[in-house]
């Protein structure tokens, strides 16, 4: 049993996450899967995050798409930074790997890292999707970033952008198809507790929990 939230940035993924792993007494992994991939490539999560524009190869793709899933946690890279001696077969396989073994340990809410995409083939496995207006998002970023709404707006379309090409180039996936996940939820209209409300129904609905 687990439940997996994709999010578009502001939209709310993790303060719901959080919400819908405390109703039900499971467990949630956020950033902390960050810190497992990097340990397993043998990096400090630092040096995930220090990669630029300039350097197009997927090891430097995934390294952003990792750094922007988690901005709050990792600062916006100020250095050149080296290439990662990380193969990129093997950060893919790290990713995957990380993702299965937590999935595998039940009565988890996970969020973001394609999950839906690596645990398709599970069946006990409910796929959430957060979306909401821009100008909501914007708004919840700025006041998450403790920064002006240009600026904000500038992260939120560079985060979502990496997501969609992350979930595309290595899933040939449309992030935006509501067809990948089970359940669509706009939080700009029902609100970070009526999301959680919705879901945490659904778990129970399907028997996932005692009422």
């Amino acid at each position: 049993m687990l439940i997996t939230i994709s999010r578009q940035f502001g939209a709310g993924g993790s303060v719901v996450a959080r919400q819908v792993a405390e109703a039900l007494g499971w467990r949630v992994v956020d950033n902390e899967l960050v810190e497992q991939v990097a340990a397993r490539a043998g990096l400090p999560p630092e040096r995930v995050a220090e990669r630029e524009e300039r350097v197009s190869t997927f090891v430097e793709r995934l390294a952003r798409t990792l750094a922007a899933a988690s901005p709050e946690v990792f600062p916006p890279p100020h250095s050149a930074g080296a290439v990662l001696d990380v193969p990129e077969a093997d950060l893919v396989r790290i990713t995957e790997t990380v993702v299965a073994e937590i999935a595998a340990q039940g009565k988890v809410v996970l969020v973001g890292r394609a999950a839906p995409a690596v645990l398709s083939r599970e069946a006990d496995a409910l796929h959430v999707k957060l979306v909401a207006p821009r100008a909501f998002r914007i708004r919840v970023a700025a006041s998450r970033l403790g920064c002006a709404a240009d600026k904000a707006a500038s992260v939120l379309d560079n985060t979502d952008k990496m997501r969609a090409r992350y979930l595309r180039e290595y899933y040939r996936r449309d992030w935006d198809d509501p067809v990948n996940y089970h359940i669509t939820i706009n939080t700009g209209v029902l609100g970070f507790e009526g999301a959680t409300e919705l879901i945490v129904a659904r778990a129970r609905g399907l028997r996932w929990v005692v009422v």
